[in-house]
């Protein structure tokens, strides 16, 4: 990687990281369904003039149905699970539970993919990976039922990334990302519009929240896709995807000098087991082993990071 691909790849760590902050600054004057509709509609207006400067809305034409599929399961359902849960959560352990997405990636590989196979390396990750999650709702979350149920829906988030990616290989691998990215994000701010309407606040937000919404859309979900792709064609998929496991990092430092969120040891040991658990889950194999062909199905989704 060239000196400028790192500073694109840290850049977009810091980023997707970042998002879970500046959710949990939203949250305290907005309702959930606001955040997703502002982070969606931002986020396209950053997208769309690109996608279509490139033409890649072209392969997309007739195909709406599949595109809002596709929006409802990766991006406005997660998003939306993600905010609701957030509420009750810290943004820190918030955004180490969302790097799971790749423990799920794996197990559905090995129902929807024939060449996905249960191999030890691969089955040892998904059970450090479920420990971590365990550790971190059993024990580092606090507040009670509200936190077990707020962590459940993120990592049920995570799950929805996961399908998403195999919707979107099945469905949509003949369309430009970017294309399909945009168009995703703009058919969720849709679908989100209502619910965000129906909680529009009594009163104006302050400043604060705008700034969180601004950076959030067009920040941490618009310019970190474009950073995303713009990685892959300069340094390929596989590289690129490490940012799943380095955003994480990234959220909890910002949790815990900008929100003074806690720190304890609960919450590095639930970090190091989740982010070993999906690496081992993903790569299937140990660090000292041999690298093995590439099990696409099992990387992390691009919203996995965030």
């Amino acid at each position: 990687m060239t000196r400028r691909s790192w500073i694109q790849f840290l850049v977009l760590s810091a980023l997707w990281g970042a998002s879970y902050l500046f959710i949990k600054v939203a949250l305290e004057d907005v309702s959930p369904a606001m955040v997703v509709f502002a982070r969606t509609a931002l986020a396209t207006l950053v997208l769309l003039p690109f996608a279509l400067r490139s033409g890649a809305l072209d392969a997309l034409r007739g195909r709406p149905g599949t595109v809002a599929i596709l929006a409802l399961v990766q991006v406005a359902a997660p998003f939306l699970l993600i905010s609701v849960g957030e509420q009750d959560l810290s943004s820190s352990l918030t955004g180490i539970l969302v790097a799971t997405a790749p423990i799920f990636s794996f197990l559905l590989a090995i129902r929807l993919e024939r060449e996905a196979r249960a191999e030890g390396a691969a089955m040892l990750g998904v059970a450090v990976g479920i420990a971590g999650v365990i550790l971190l709702l059993g024990i580092d979350a606090g507040g009670g039922s509200a936190a077990l149920i707020g962590g459940s829906m993120v990592v049920l988030a995570s799950l929805g990334y996961a399908l998403g990616a195999f919707y979107l290989r099945r469905n949509l691998s003949d369309a430009q990302p970017i294309g399909v990215v945009a168009s995703a994000m703009g058919a969720s701010a849709l679908m989100t519009a209502p619910l965000a309407a129906a909680t529009f606040p009594s009163q104006a937000p302050d400043l604060e929240t705008f700034g969180s919404l601004f950076v959030l859309g067009v920040g941490g979900t618009g310019i970190a896709f474009l950073l995303f792709y713009t990685l892959i064609a300069e340094v390929g998929p596989t590289r690129s995807s490490l940012v799943a496991y380095v955003a994480p990092g990234f959220s909890v430092l910002y949790g815990v000098l900008l929100l003074d969120e806690s720190f304890t040891a609960a919450t590095f040991a639930g970090l190091v087991l989740i982010l070993g658990g999906s690496w081992l889950a993903a790569e299937g194999r140990l660090p000292w082993q041999p690298k093995k062909a590439v099990r696409v199905a099992a990387r992390p989704a691009p919203e996995a990071a965030r």
